[in-house]
């Protein structure tokens, strides 16, 4: 018995000690979190200094949708993986004019990937700040091509000797499953209306059709003259200089004894050649120093300065032009943030048509399309909008294509950057049947129905001429009322639009030529044209996503006052990732296609979607 009571005694301690720890760990969980709400980890804006521009991972529209409570318990310990456009356009465009900053310092080291589009836009914005005459350094351990678009505007690139400027074109290449189907006998049933809707031809064949190859072969030709001659224009280089280094950089390479850096200064796309070191003595030369140290402010802490510096003279604008994101594939009902849910996005206006002060909404469209039905409730939903006499402006991102093209239908005017991809008028179904697999398994399905068409969602049967018909039909109505939507809203008629619709894809400079945009012009342009339409003098914009639960706001101000006491406490990490960047950068490439299949949900599995387009 002395024993057995020794033994609980101990146990007993263990469980007290455990308890004690976990009240230690508890309260100083509530003590790091209180310390934040009153910790100011701000920046100062220097008196004189650098806007120091990093952006982290790939630049989007719209950031996706993180749980607070991973986010929070991840607390320092992960690189930002998405960085917001429109917070890189606004900073350059509120640093051009402050007197505080002097230079530009842009470092690429961070990002990861871009549509060319957006590029485009932050294009546009860096030469805004360029004509203040403040210079714009450019540095890096190595460039990229699409970090390279952004390097080409400074005044003066600084490349590390170890690095070197990979451009090496534009691509468009997906993988075709006919085959493997037709070894694991599965059967795909396809139902589309365009010879030029794609989307369904990796389960049709083992190679791209002839039409698409060259639909691909123009658009890819257009957007790659635009980004050669774009950085000719910017470096001063002779015309074709872009396109003569991609085609024999392996000669150039070879002749340089595969100096990488070498050679990217010798063809003019660099500066200077210098290492960390002597990178950071020469910024410490030209831009404003405190005690031999550069000054600079981060883009996150530039933003929050200027965003309270206009809080009070925002509040006391009445009126507002509200603006509303739709990224990512279109499925239905209620969706997080970096997809585009139905239910969500029709919330989201309908409270807009509640708002008094909301005077005209901008939607930002960044979609390939996908859900047939979930574009109908969106574009349902906006009409109802403006039928309460609030303008609709479309901005198109990277790509507004399918279902990102019939939600821009409902709009008062369409605006398109010159790289957007869009179009892709066109529809299709997918329904795969797995009788013959079932069978080599030696599974088979047996029974009797009331109709012919009772078992028309039963995958393990042969499809009937009955079923296929249903399905045709439905794909054909919705073509037949994408037609009419488009005619329109374009003053066109069906037939006319048919001869540009079929699914082709088509760039924004195109898309104006044919009359399916209204203009050309980025996210500033599309809400200068809200402002108008509503006559709006005196506005703020008004950014409106999905409301957080109680539950989210809850772990947000946790998350933000956790964040702040640790970065008081210098305990915040660096912006270095586990992850190496060459595979940061293809890993969305590769998880593209299945996240697309797991995105087909449309409840009749008719879909409007864009799979090949470039976001």
């Amino acid at each position: 018995m002395s024993i057995i009571r020794r033994i609980f005694r101990f146990i007993g301690s263990i469980v007290s000690g455990l308890r004690t720890l976990l009240g230690v760990l508890i309260f100083g969980f509530i003590l790091v979190t209180v310390a934040g709400m009153f910790a100011d980890d701000l920046q100062p804006i220097p008196d004189q200094g650098a806007l120091y521009l990093a952006p982290s991972g790939f630049l989007v529209d719209q950031k996706t949708y993180t749980d607070p409570l991973g986010k929070l318990l991840s607390q320092g310990q992960e690189q930002e993986s998405e960085t917001l456009v429109r917070d890189i356009i606004e900073a350059l465009n509120k640093a051009g004019a402050d007197s505080r900053i002097t230079h530009l310092l842009l470092d690429t080291d961070y990002m990861a990937g871009a549509g060319l589009s957006k590029l485009a836009e932050i294009s546009s914005a860096l030469l805004r700040f360029k004509e203040s005459g403040k210079p714009i350094i450019a540095v890096a351990d190595d460039f990229s091509q699409q970090q390279y678009y952004l390097a080409a505007h400074a005044d003066e690139i600084l490349l590390n000797p170890m690095g070197g400027v990979m451009i090496t074109g534009l691509s468009s290449y997906r993988s075709y499953y006919k085959e493997a189907l037709d070894k694991l006998k599965v059967k795909v049933h396809i139902f589309r209306v365009g010879d030029f809707k794609s989307a369904v031809e990796p389960y049709l064949g083992d190679s791209m059709s002839a039409g698409v190859k060259e639909e691909r072969r123009a658009m890819i030709d257009e957007l790659w003259q635009f980004y050669g001659s774009q950085v000719e224009r910017l470096r001063g280089l002779p015309t074709g200089a872009i396109n003569d280094y991609t085609n024999n950089l392996h000669l150039k390479l070879r002749a340089a004894n595969g100096d990488s850096a070498l050679l990217a200064k010798e063809q003019g796309l660099v500066d200077q050649i210098a290492s960390r070191t002597d990178i950071l003595n020469y910024l410490n030369d030209v831009i404003p120093d405190t005690d031999g140290e550069f000054n600079s402010i981060n883009l996150k802490g530039y933003l929050s300065h200027i965003r309270r510096e206009e809080v009070i003279s925002a509040a006391a604008k009445k009126h507002r032009v509200a603006l509303v994101v739709a990224k990512g594939t279109i499925m239905d009902g209620q969706q997080p943030e970096g997809s585009v849910g139905g239910d969500t996005l029709a919330g989201i206006f309908a409270d807009l048509r509640d708002d008094e002060n909301v005077k005209a909404v901008v939607l930002r469209v960044d979609s390939p399309g996908g859900s047939a039905f979930a574009s109908e409730i969106i574009r349902d939903a906006m009409a109802a909008t403006r039928a309460e006499g609030v303008p609709i402006v479309i901005s198109m991102g990277s790509v507004a294509a399918s279902g990102g093209y019939w939600i821009s239908t409902e709009a008062d005017h369409v605006l398109a950057t010159s790289t957007t991809i869009t179009g892709s008028i066109g529809v299709y179904g997918i329904v795969p049947t797995v009788k013959d697999s079932m069978a080599a398994l030696g599974i088979y399905s047996d029974g009797v129905s009331t109709a012919d068409i009772s078992g028309i969602m039963q995958l393990d049967r042969t499809m009937t001429p009955q079923a296929k018909m249903f399905f045709q039909a439905g794909v054909d109505n919705i073509y037949t009322r994408f037609l009419a939507l488009v005619a329109d809203s374009r003053d066109s008629s069906p037939a006319e639009v048919h001869e540009i619709a079929q699914g082709r894809v088509w760039t924004g400079e195109q898309a104006l030529e044919l009359g399916l945009v209204d203009q050309l012009g980025d996210l500033n342009d599309a809400v200068k044209v809200a402002a108008e339409l509503a006559n709006l003098s005196d506005y703020m914009v008004d950014y409106r996503r999905k409301p957080l639960s109680v539950y989210e706001q809850l772990l947000s101000g946790m998350n933000s006052n956790v964040g702040a006491s640790l970065a008081a406490m210098g305990l915040t990490t660096s912006a270095d990732s586990w992850l190496p960047l060459s595979i940061r950068r293809h890993a969305k490439t590769l998880v593209e296609p299945l996240k697309t299949l797991d995105n087909l949900s449309d409840p009749k599995g008719i879909y409007l979607l864009c799979e090949q387009c470039p976001q």
